[in-house]
């Protein structure tokens, strides 16, 4: 498997637990103490940079900085829209597609020759 697309799913599980780290907390842990909600965000961060590490490494073995930077954001937000939409239960907005559309704009400016 080439390493770009190693470097994608990485990124990809990666995201997850990040969303689930800096998000999952204001739905399931907002009773809790907020100490609490720390602790187990943390573990779940943890969770999260086992795969990007890895993934950034690499990842930047077939990448540059900026279009490894890019393909994260973009991974980021693919994972945030559906977390958003179907965990969280948020309405489904115009304004993801104009944000992924601005993406969009910034995958061809880095990815160009």
């Amino acid at each position: 498997m080439p390493a770009i697309w190693k470097s994608a799913l990485l990124l990809i599980v990666s995201n997850v637990f990040m969303t689930f780290a800096w998000y999952a907390h204001l739905k399931n842990l907002l009773s809790k103490p907020l100490y609490i909600a720390i602790v187990i965000s943390w573990a779940v961060a943890f969770l999260e940079y086992c795969f990007q590490v890895p993934a950034n490494r690499i990842g930047n073995t077939a990448l540059s900085l900026g279009q490894l930077k890019i393909m994260q954001e973009v991974i980021t937000l693919s994972v945030f829209v559906p977390f958003a939409i179907f965990y969280m239960g948020q309405p489904i907005k115009l304004d993801y597609l104009w944000a992924g559309l601005c993406m969009l704009g910034a995958v061809y400016f880095m990815f160009r020759s």
